[in-house]
């Protein structure tokens, strides 16, 4: 029973994982002035998806500025954390 519970879990953590690195590069592509309904679509998906892991995580660790440059560091933590809870569940 375990081992089919670890395998739900391993694939729902890889999904998130996918979710998690397609908004990355949305999020850039925008930064980038990425124009075009396709590619708001896939961001409105990816952070609503991500948003409610990454914002409890956020109100902890506040995005750090660099001047123009901002590193959200809640998403970095999200994401190492969902790979190795990856990595123990399989």
């Amino acid at each position: 029973m375990f081992g089919l519970v670890g395998w739900l879990l391993g694939w729902l953590l890889t999904l998130f994982i996918i979710v998690m690195i397609g908004r990355m590069i949305v999020d850039w592509a925008v930064t980038l002035q990425a124009r075009g309904d396709g590619v708001y679509k896939v961001r409105r998906f990816a952070h609503a998806v991500t948003e409610p892991v990454i914002s409890p995580v956020r109100r902890v660790l506040p995005p750090v500025r660099f001047g123009g440059f901002g590193l959200d560091l809640a998403f970095t933590v999200v994401f190492f954390a969902a790979l190795i809870l990856r990595s123990i569940v399989w």
